[in-house]
């Protein structure tokens, strides 16, 4: 079983209920889940860094069972702009003026945005298969359009609930018990067939057309660079590097001190090759 010594807990913060689970020692480690996973999805993992690291693995909110920000037509509740701060919240509420930070997918958007926007919170960051949402919006080619479509389909009002939620398991068809675990797929199986979870996990998308581009923006036109050490990490059975080029490179244009490499996996990295992912993250973050 994941999350051996772990204990789930639900802390309330001013944007609402944030469920999550708690472990380990040490300094503090927070762990952001990508779509349309909870924070399960970090159970083998975590068990790997709870002896160095006092692990906190939320389900972001709009995700799981954590609350589901209320709708604007930006948008802006679900910005990773809200999010970072919600976050920023509940760890100090946990007691962590200052911790380590990993975000993966669309997790490591809500990362990004924090390590901007509260830099005296993050000490380092990981960003793992992610880049800044401005970055995948001006570089989307025919590829990304084949590949990520549902960037742009999830854009739209309505339509993509209507479309997932009427058979979800067909829509998420390669969510499998064997790669993440029963009890973690007993989670995300629920959480896709709740409503209102569809429709906070669909918001994040929208947010990122709508509102997180624009926040990127203004900090690459003022110049305004992450300041922590930043560790860049990819899939390499995954794609952004085949769309993308090299991420490192383009991060550089986002981080003062960034370097990074790629895991042999494919994209669900904290569940396909959670040894090469914890062993990563241990010597960045305690050299």
């Amino acid at each position: 079983m994941a999350f051996d010594c772990f204990e789930l807990q639900t802390v309330h913060i001013d944007a609402g209920d944030i469920r999550l689970r708690v472990g380990g020692s040490g300094p503090a480690l927070l762990l952001l889940h990508g779509h349309p996973r909870t924070h399960m999805t970090w159970g083998k993992v975590a068990d790997l860094l709870a002896p160095s690291f006092t692990v906190a693995c939320p389900d972001v909110p709009g995700f799981g069972q954590s609350d589901i920000p209320p709708d604007a037509p930006d948008s802006r509740h679900s910005s990773k702009q809200a999010k970072a701060a919600a976050l920023v919240e509940l760890m100090r509420r946990l007691g962590h003026d200052d911790f380590f930070l990993v975000g993966h997918d669309r997790g490591s958007l809500t990362a990004f945005r924090m390590a901007m926007n509260h830099r005296e919170a993050v000490r380092k960051l990981i960003v793992i298969d992610g880049l800044p949402v401005l970055e995948h919006l001006e570089r989307a080619d025919w590829k990304f359009a084949r590949d990520w479509y549902h960037w742009f389909f999830f854009a739209h009002p309505d339509k993509p609930e209507r479309a997932i939620l009427a058979d979800p398991g067909a829509w998420y068809d390669k969510l499998s018990p064997d790669l993440m675990g029963q009890e973690a797929y007993a989670d995300i199986h629920e959480a896709i067939h709740r409503a209102e979870t569809v429709h906070g996990m669909i918001e994040d998308y929208r947010a990122g057309i709508r509102i997180d581009h624009i926040h990127d923006k203004a900090d690459r036109d003022a110049g305004r660079k992450i300041g922590c050490p930043m560790l860049c990490l990819w899939s390499l059975r995954d794609d952004l590097e085949q769309i993308y080029g090299d991420p490192v490179a383009i991060w550089k244009d986002w981080a003062i001190d960034v370097r990074g490499f790629g895991i042999d996996s494919g994209h669900h990295v904290a569940e396909e090759n959670p040894v090469a992912l914890a062993k990563a993250i241990v010597n960045f973050l305690t050299k």
